[in-house]
């Protein structure tokens, strides 16, 4: 269960900004879309709200970057630089580095990690753990000095040679990880249903959703269900191998590379994904047992096709109970289909098992018809000196007009209508042409 997320000095963000999805205690929006383990609390959704330009996909592609680095740093040479952006715009900012923390909830667990970088080396990562009590250390480092506390489940030789090991580019948790050490493998295993999707070009997606549906019968059949009640047309969807066709290739090809193009072929065969049609006789009437199957990728619209490679993440996520981020999730779609998409997380019967959706997104139709409480609302908008900053609905306040009382935005607002009036900001300031 994600608790909050913090990121300073990465591509727009300057100052620390941090993302939080600790309930609001205020009164007004009462338990429901909150998610109970132990102690602990959080929202099951949030939506990020601004401008074209404002810095809301940044924040999503500084959690990518952080889940990025803890699962392939300790693979890179020693050589390579880090995935260091830092803000640019103002004076003296390129020098410093780059911030990341999140704080996280396994099994009624709390932890919070977090690391500080540059382009060249890890300066600083500490790993904290609050179970009864306070927070306890289970590692803090600084430059090339890492103090593990007794605290910190594993064997005590991996450990020793996990510090070895680790180098200045990479994580210290990376490195025990490698070396089985027992409570990094507990934090990397959440991470592993940690996941980052670009709503825009989800052909990666379609990757995953296809080894899914050829692997996992419980998530083939749920995809088939999902798709099935999309109103789509579409019956059913088969994937298939297929040996790919060495007559296809240009017959300029001298013989030597032919040859090892058609061993390539064979070694890898081509995905073909197939939605299946009911067909109908000449008087538009339902035909038994008829029906035609053709390739989705050619025949069926973007947003079908969106759909279906988010169907394999989004149901996954769902079974697991893991984080699903995802950019732009209403473009190619509907907005009644994009609010459905929502609702698989806001609706307790379906995600039985916590799952959490953090996106951005345009669509405004949201704030009026989807059941997000206020907490649940964020904005995003460049300050003065053009650096994003985050805040939420919930923290929202306004001078009443004629007695100067300070109130809190109401549950009940007609939230779309005073966003595109301006009152919430983090819409785009137009001149004219």
């Amino acid at each position: 269960m994600l608790i909050s997320f913090k990121v300073s000095n990465y591509r727009s963000i300057g100052e620390e900004q941090e993302l939080s999805l600790i309930p609001d205690s205020k009164k007004g929006d009462g338990e429901h879309n909150v998610i109970v383990k132990g102690k602990h609390k959080a929202l099951n959704a949030v939506a990020i709200y601004g401008a074209n330009a404002s810095g809301k996909s940044n924040l999503l592609l500084a959690m990518s970057l952080l889940d990025y680095l803890i699962h392939f740093s300790a693979m890179a040479p020693s050589t390579m630089h880090l995935p260091f952006e830092p803000f640019m715009l103002r004076e003296q900012w390129s020098e410093k580095p780059t911030s990341i923390e999140i704080v996280f909830v396994i099994d009624k667990v709390k932890y919070r990690y977090g690391f500080i970088y540059n382009k060249n080396s890890i300066l600083e990562e500490w790993l904290f753990r609050k179970q009864i009590g306070r927070e306890v250390n289970l590692f803090a480092r600084k430059n090339d000095v890492i103090d593990v506390s007794q605290a910190f489940n594993g064997n005590s030789n991996l450990i020793d040679a996990a510090i070895e090991a680790t180098r200045d580019n990479a994580l210290f948790l990376s490195f025990c990880d490698v070396f089985n050490i027992e409570e990094a493998k507990l934090v990397m295993k959440w991470f592993a249903l940690f996941n980052m999707i670009d709503g825009i070009n989800t052909q990666r997606e379609r990757v995953g959703t296809v080894k899914l549906f050829n692997e996992d019968e419980k998530i083939k059949s749920s995809i088939s269900k999902y798709l099935a009640s999309l109103d789509l047309s579409i019956l059913n969807v088969d994937v298939s191998q297929l040996d790919n066709e060495p007559n296809a290739l240009p017959d300029n090809l001298s013989s030597k590379v032919r040859e090892k193009i058609i061993k390539s072929m064979h070694e890898k065969k081509s995905i073909e994904v197939r939605a299946k049609h009911r067909l109908y006789d000449k008087e538009g009437q339902k035909m038994d047992e008829r029906f035609l199957l053709w390739d989705m990728e050619r025949h069926e619209s973007a947003g079908t096709n969106k759909i279906f490679h988010l169907s394999g993440p989004v149901l996954w996520t769902l079974e697991h109970g893991g984080v699903l981020i995802l950019d732009e999730i209403e473009a190619k779609l509907h907005p009644v289909m994009t609010l459905d998409l929502i609702n698989l997380f806001l609706n307790k019967d379906i995600n039985k098992n916590d799952a959490q959706l953090i996106f951005a997104t345009h669509d405004t139709n949201l704030l009026t018809y989807s059941t997000l409480r206020r907490d649940q609302i964020y904005f995003a908008e460049k300050n003065k000196w053009e650096s994003t900053e985050i805040y939420s609905l919930s923290d929202f306040t306004y001078i009443e007009p004629g007695n100067n009382v300070t109130k809190r935005e109401r549950p009940d607002t007609d939230k779309e209508k005073r966003y595109l009036e301006g009152r919430y900001g983090a819409i785009p300031v137009l001149s004219k042409f």
